[in-house]
C-alpha cells in the first residue's frame, strides 16, 4: 500500500505530521496515476504544517508544493505524446508531494526531457524558477551587469549564480560562514564576501566600483541594509525571504536621495497571476539548463516517507550538507 503524510491540524512540523497508508487509486477520465520518486522539504512546507504560511489547504492535508514522478498508469482520454507510462513528469503544486503516489490531472502535468537528473527536476518550481523570475523581472539583465544576493548559499542563492552566469550577469554573494566563499566560487560566483561590516568597502573593491541595480534579500535586517547600501541611484531590493527574522529599518536617504526601491516578491503569486502557457515556457527554459547540469543543488540525505519526521528534524537544522528529500522506501 502506499504512504502519504498527512497532518489534520496546524503545529509543531516534527509532531504533528503522521504517515498513513492510502487505498491505491485508479485514475479516471483525463486523469494519470504517478509514482512519485523525490519530493523535497522546503521552508514553505514547514511554514504551511505550522500554520503560517499564506496559502492554506482544507485539513486533513498532505505537504509538499513541488516534486517529480513517472507515470504509473494513463486514463481514459490522455492521448498526449508526451504522457506515457515510464515517462518522467513534474507533479501539481496543491496535491501533496509528499506522498508515494498521486492521482493528477493530465493537463497538470509537465513532462520532464529525457537527461535530467531527478534530483534537480524535483527543486525546479520554487528554487530555480524563483532566481529566474527576479533575475528577468525587475532589472533587465544587461551582459556584463551585477546583480547582488545575501543569503548566497541558499538554494534559491545557488540558482542566482547559475543562471546568472547563463544570461551573462555576475554576481555578487553575501554569506555568513567563511568555508562557504570557495565553495560558491567554484560553482562559478564572481564575488563571495563574508556578510558582516567590512561588506560594504569590499563590495566597491572586488566590483570596481561597479554600477549595480539589482539586490535579492532573503535575510532581513542588516544584511538587508548592506545589499541596498551596495545598489546604485534608482537600484531596487527584491525580498523574497527574512531568515534573520528581522525587519529592515531602511535609511531615509536610500529613500530620498538615492531613489531605491523596496520590493517584495512571492513565486506563489506569479504563479497564480500567469497562465499556464507561461508556466510551461518557464519550467522548459529550466529543465534544459538542468540538463545541461547548471544547477548543482547539493542534497545531504534522502529519507523515505515513513521516516518523515526524521526528515523534518533534520531540514530544520541550520549546519547541513545540502538539501533534504523524501524519496521512496
Amino acid at each position: 500500500m502506499p504512504k502519504a503524510v498527512i497532518y489534520r491540524q496546524y503545529g509543531v512540523p516534527a509532531e504533528t505530521v503522521e504517515v498513513e497508508e492510502i487505498a491505491p487509486a485508479k485514475p479516471g477520465l483525463g486523469e494519470v496515476r504517478v509514482n512519485r520518486i523525490l519530493a523535497p522539504i522546503n521552508p514553505a512546507d514547514l511554514n504551511t504544517i505550522e500554520g503560517k504560511y499564506p496559502a492554506r489547504y482544507p485539513l486533513p492535508a498532505t505537504p509538499g508544493i513541488e516534486g517529480v514522478g513517472t507515470i504509473a498508469e494513463l486514463g481514459e482520454g490522455v492521448t498526449s505524446t508526451d504522457l506515457k507510462v515510464g515517462s518522467a513528469v513534474l507533479l501539481p503544486a496543491g496535491l501533496g508531494s509528499w506522498r508515494e503516489e498521486v492521482i493528477a490531472k493530465a493537463s497538470d502535468l509537465f513532462p520532464v526531457p529525457e537527461g535530467v537528473p531527478y534530483q534537480e527536476a524535483a527543486m525546479i518550481r520554487v528554487n530555480p524558477a524563483t532566481a529566474w523570475r527576479m533575475l528577468h523581472d525587475f532589472v533587465a539583465p544587461q551582459p556584463g551587469g551585477w546583480v547582488i544576493q545575501n543569503g548566497g548559499n541558499s538554494g534559491v542563492g545557488r540558482s542566482v549564480i547559475a543562471i546568472a552566469q547563463k544570461i551573462g550577469l555576475k554576481t555578487v554573494s553575501l554569506v555568513r560562514r567563511p568555508e562557504l566563499i570557495d565553495e560558491l566560487k567554484a560553482l562559478g560566483a564572481d564575488v563571495v564576501l563574508l556578510d558582516d561590516e567590512t561588506a560594504k568597502d569590499k563590495i566597491k573593491e572586488s566590483t570596481g566600483g561597479a554600477k549595480i541595480l539589482l539586490g535579492l534579500n532573503s535575510v532581513g535586517g542588516e544584511s538587508a541594509i548592506r545589499v541596498a547600501g551596495a545598489l546604485a541611484n534608482g537600484g531596487k531590493v527584491v525580498t523574497f525571504g527574512a531568515m534573520s527574522r528581522q525587519p529592515m529599518k531602511i535609511p531615509t536617504g536610500f529613500l530620498i536621495f538615492k531613489d531605491i526601491q523596496f520590493v517584495g516578491y512571492w513565486m506563489t503569486r506569479w504563479y497564480k497571476n500567469t497562465t499556464v502557457d507561461q508556466h510551461r515556457a518557464l519550467f522548459a527554459q529550466l529543465l534544459e539548463l538542468a540538463k545541461a547540469g547548471t544547477f548543482q543543488t547539493p542534497v545531504e540525505k534522502i529519507y523515505p516517507v515513513s521516516e518523515v519526521r526524521e526528515a523534518i528534524t533534520r531540514a530544520l537544522q541550520g549546519s547541513r550538507g545540502g538539501k533534504i528529500l523524501l524519496g521512496q522506501a
